[in-house]
């Protein structure tokens, strides 16, 4: 057995002869969800984390001859029978055992089998991304609800810029835009500033005053109220924003944000907030609400060091992790590298979109995102719909083969249940 597996330490199963259980096992058959993995419970698994490198038939051999952990993460993916392989895996561990799945099959059918049928915890499909497990898996091993019961309708993300001129609310713009017109989900573009944003102008639509009343009152907001404030781009893309008068200063009522944010959830599957960050309690609970920030900053030491603040903010009660970073404007002439801006941060960027001054800043002007989405700054909105919503553009479809094995394997008459 590895040491890492074999650490003595005195506890109530030590005392009782019973052999000393892992708090965590993870065996996983790829490096990218490896790190992913190690990167977002090692939080949530303040007992330790040990990962293997393996598949589920691996990991049942493994079992076979050590200590059932107590909490066991199996990658499935690859597997040709995979409900089998799990129901084997049913006959080498203890009955406690808190199991949770992840696989490359995007399949509700797989996913209730799995769940309901066999009793995981949870199951996750690839590729994983770090909002996904934290979401989904981060709760269940800390116990905390909270996250896990906060995804009733439509999802909110924030995106703030580290310094002025980031890109921030060019990128909060694209999102939003893959979102509604590429991916044809409900989403609103949410532009809290309504002195000098710009989210209207980068999507060509037009202003109202319906933000400044939700703000003021409150009390007014329902989905009527939404419906006739928010601006249509696209048949699923809609814009809510101001543009007031300099001179004029909106008075925020205590809570607003809160109950717009409520309303506009009930009627989108995603708000996409530009909120930069101006010490204003409007932008402070925008940021507090949400689930998910994102804070995108260019390659240079000034925002680096404004990153690392922004860092410092506590999460939201619905945040599981800490916010996407996105590295925009990469190969800015006399910036920072990657390597760089990873090594002043101390962590990984989850997203890095190249320096493409001559797209984008056609398409802001022109208030045309359509234009600017290519190569490799399509691939970077993409991969950040990935991260903040786990969102993709072609859904996997389940083959022939695969849907026979479900209807084979949910003839089962001996199907263990793991441990609730």
């Amino acid at each position: 057995m590895p040491d890492d597996l074999a650490a003595p330490a005195r506890t109530e199963e030590a005392a009782s002869g019973r052999p000393e259980r892992v708090p965590l096992l993870a065996f996983l058959a790829d490096a990218e969800s490896e790190l992913v993995m190690r990167e977002v419970l090692v939080e949530a698994a303040p007992g330790g984390m040990v990962v293997r490198r393996g598949n589920v038939r691996q990991a049942i051999a493994a079992l076979q001859k050590m200590p059932t952990p107590k909490t066991l993460i199996i990658d499935v993916s690859g597997e040709e029978q995979p409900l089998t392989a799990l129901a084997d895996l049913s006959d080498v561990v203890e009955p406690d055992v808190r199991v949770l799945v992840i696989g490359d099959l995007e399949n509700v059918n797989f996913y209730r089998q799995v769940t309901r049928g066999l009793g995981a915890l949870e199951y996750l499909y690839k590729p994983l991304t770090r909002d996904m497990v934290a979401r989904h898996f981060g709760p269940l091993l800390t116990s905390d609800r909270t996250v896990a019961e906060a995804v009733h309708g439509g999802r909110v993300v924030t995106v703030t810029g580290a310094r002025g001129g980031s890109g921030a609310s060019t990128i909060a713009a694209l999102l939003a835009w893959y979102f509604g017109v590429l991916a044809r989900r409900h989403t609103v573009l949410l532009d809290p500033d309504l002195h000098l944003g710009t989210a209207a102008l980068l999507l060509d639509a037009k202003t109202g005053s319906g933000l400044r009343s939700a703000i003021e009152a409150p009390q007014r907001i329902d989905e009527l109220f939404v419906e006739r404030s928010a601006q249509p781009v696209a048949e699923r893309l809609f814009v809510l924003a101001g543009e007031e008068r300099l001179s004029e200063q909106p008075i925020y009522a205590p809570g607003a944000a809160g109950r717009l944010l409520d309303a506009l959830r009930r009627r989108y599957n995603f708000v996409v907030a530009d909120v930069p960050f101006i010490p204003v309690q409007l932008n402070r609970d925008l940021l507090n609400l949400a689930h998910q920030r994102v804070l995108v900053l260019k390659p240079t030491l000034a925002a680096v060091r404004e990153t690392l603040r922004l860092l410092e903010l506590p999460n939201g009660p619905l945040q599981p992790r800490r916010p996407v970073l996105v590295l925009n404007r990469l190969g800015l002439p006399g910036g920072l590298t990657r390597a760089q801006v990873e090594q002043a941060l101390n962590t990984k960027v989850d997203v890095a979109i190249p320096d493409l001054p001559r797209y984008v800043g056609q398409a802001a002007s022109m208030g045309q995102p359509e234009t600017a989405m290519r190569g490799a700054l399509r691939e970077g909105i993409t991969a950040l719909a990935r991260e903040v919503a786990f969102v993709r553009l072609l859904e996997s479809s389940l083959g022939a083969k695969n849907t026979e094995l479900l209807s084979g394997a949910g003839r089962r008459r001996r199907l263990f249940r793991f441990w609730r």
